[in-house]
């Protein structure tokens, strides 16, 4: 599958959301262990907020997806693969997304700052790590919405106006 002008717009647009999220949390400065690990106590809800925010927001995605094929499905205009290859799309970066949002909120639940036996070395990666998959939590979110949204403003396009020249309506060519 090739990555079409919108899904290279979306990508974009979540790449500066993390890059811009990632950039004002390492703006922040350095911090020391003992910093950091007071920093990980107080902003785990917002993270796990954030995971919970994410694995529900994937989900209605997904749904959303398929109301958008059963759309299509029924509709008088004969649509040709390039519809179906971006939902495919939306669909997988979706689905990582959802699984990743998952196993962040499971790492994030270990209740690393309870123990003894941590270097305090440790509880600086562990901050960084945490503002690092937060910003591409972030930035996930950004693209697959923006993807969504290109996909909807075509749909419009093509089942609302009826725009015949639109690229994922079938030509007299490609119909034989």
């Amino acid at each position: 599958m090739t990555i079409s002008q919108y899904n290279k717009r979306a990508l974009f647009s979540g790449l500066i959301a993390a890059i811009f999220t990632g950039l004002a949390a390492y703006l922040l400065g350095n911090v020391s262990g003992y910093e950091a690990q007071s920093l990980i106590e107080s902003s785990l809800p917002g993270i796990n907020m954030l995971c919970n925010t994410v694995v529900l927001a994937s989900a209605t995605i997904l749904a959303l997806l398929l109301t958008l094929l059963s759309i299509s499905n029924s509709s008088d205009s004969k649509l040709n693969k390039k519809l179906y290859e971006q939902v495919a799309i939306i669909a997988k970066m979706d689905v990582v997304l959802f699984v990743t949002a998952i196993i962040l909120f499971q790492v994030f639940n270990i209740p690393i700052t309870e123990a003894e036996n941590v270097p305090e070395f440790w509880y600086t990666n562990i901050y960084w790590g945490i503002l690092f998959s937060s910003a591409l939590l972030s930035g996930g979110l950004v693209s697959i919405i923006t993807m969504l949204y290109s996909t909807v403003v075509s749909m419009i396009k093509v089942f609302g106006y009826g725009d015949k020249e639109h690229d994922w309506v079938q030509n007299e060519t490609e119909e034989e």
